[in-house]
């Protein structure tokens, strides 16, 4: 049996022995707590959200939304994933979903690039049905369970809470030794009942200002055996749709965490240890204002790429199947011909044709050097997403 031993201005440590080996694991105080915020963070969520207000303008202006979103959902997955030390790029992850595995020895691993799959599609479910369904600890379940389905992690319990202690810090750490350890599994229902009841709930908080409570409240519990820090970035994007804060789903802080990194888990372990909520509120929002930012811009080069192609494209005089397949290519912008035939719903010989017209062009290059099945990119499109220079 525990007992409380200490407390923080934000929660309480509750000691627990594991084994023989007695430690200290800390248990979040409900949301919200009181929070002082500093002239420099009322400015901070001011420029948040002036900046998310022009993105979701121009997300509403986009004559083609459902084009950009695609690129955006890749890039946050690539990012979320390298912060947990699973590094791919975007161009893997495209040329995977393509049908072209990677060669071994070669780029990334399957096994990572698959697990970045899994977060795009987690992510993708997760935006399709946002307003079927009020978000709850069960839709968390379940994109955790798609998340972890047949990547490493997938004995880990996908889609259940744990049922053990976990904690964070190196294989070789003692529990005792470790950086953070949250709430025993006894503190479990207790803390995500009231995590559930705050995320569904009123507060005259500002929205981005709940969202960077929720965010570390959702680490500080980190609720599953894996995937916890995925989970929780996913689902920040989910509670900006989910809330109306955007138009279309173009916003998406983890690239600002990932360039962060440690600040990012400094953070976070500070409001546990030492109730320093205002730093990463202000870090949190500095954040969104970035990345609303960043996505403005993308957006736009984004639609400057394809306008250039659509003018080529008009002053060839090419086919209507070579014009649908330029708007694809932001969808998808490694293809091959037979993805090509499944998706556009066309013959192979009047694919086959397009995809040459558009080499042709100078719009799409060969991918890779196998034969069959080979594979051509856009490489204007993995440009913007990939932060490569915007040449063309």
């Amino acid at each position: 049996m525990s007992s409380t031993i200490a407390t923080s201005p934000s929660g309480a440590y509750v000691r627990d022995v594991l084994g023989n080996v007695e430690y200290w694991a800390f248990v979040p105080a409900p949301l919200p707590p009181e929070l002082y915020l500093s002239p420099d963070t009322l400015l901070a969520l001011s420029a948040a959200d002036r900046a998310v207000g022009e993105l979701s303008g121009l997300g509403r202006a986009l004559p083609n939304p459902h084009l950009l979103i695609q690129p955006f959902i890749y890039r946050e997955a690539v990012l979320s994933s390298r912060i947990e030390g699973t590094v791919t790029t975007a161009a893997e992850l495209y040329a995977y979903r393509a049908g072209q595995l990677p060669l071994p020895g070669v780029g990334a691993p399957e096994a990572d690039v698959r697990e970045v799959a899994n977060y795009a599609a987690a992510l993708e479910h997760g935006l399709r049905h946002l307003g079927d369904y009020p978000l709850s600890l069960w839709c968390i379940r379940g994109l955790h369970r798609m998340l972890l389905e047949g990547v490493r992690g997938d004995e880990l319990l996908p889609g259940e809470f744990r049922r053990v202690q976990n904690y964070i810090g190196s294989p070789r750490t003692h529990i005792n030794q470790a950086r953070y350890v949250p709430p025993p599994p006894y503190e479990l229902d207790g803390a995500l009942a009231a995590f559930e009841a705050y995320m569904q709930g009123d507060d005259p908080l500002p929205p981005l200002v709940r969202l960077a409570l929720i965010h570390y409240q959702f680490e500080a519990i980190h609720p599953f055996m894996d995937g916890n820090g995925r989970v929780g970035r996913l689902h920040i994007a989910l509670l900006l749709g989910h809330w109306r804060l955007l138009s279309q789903p173009l916003l998406y802080v983890s690239a600002y965490f990932e360039s962060n990194r440690q600040e990012y888990y400094d953070l976070l372990l500070g409001v546990s240890r030492d109730g320093a909520w205002e730093p990463w509120v202000l870090f949190f929002l500095q954040g969104v204002e970035q990345q609303a930012r960043d996505g403005i811009k993308r957006a736009q080069l984004l639609q400057d790429v394809h306008a250039r192609w659509k003018d080529r494209l008009a002053a060839e005089r090419t086919s209507a199947t070579t014009l649908r397949l330029a708007d694809y290519l932001l969808l998808s912008p490694i293809v091959t011909v037979p993805q090509l035939v499944t998706a556009r719903k066309t013959s192979h010989p009047t694919a086959m044709r397009a995809v040459q017209k558009l080499v042709d062009l100078g719009i799409l290059s060969t991918f890779g050097t196998r034969s069959y099945r080979q594979a051509f990119v856009a490489d204007d499109v993995l440009a913007v997403i990939s932060d490569l220079e915007h040449s063309r």
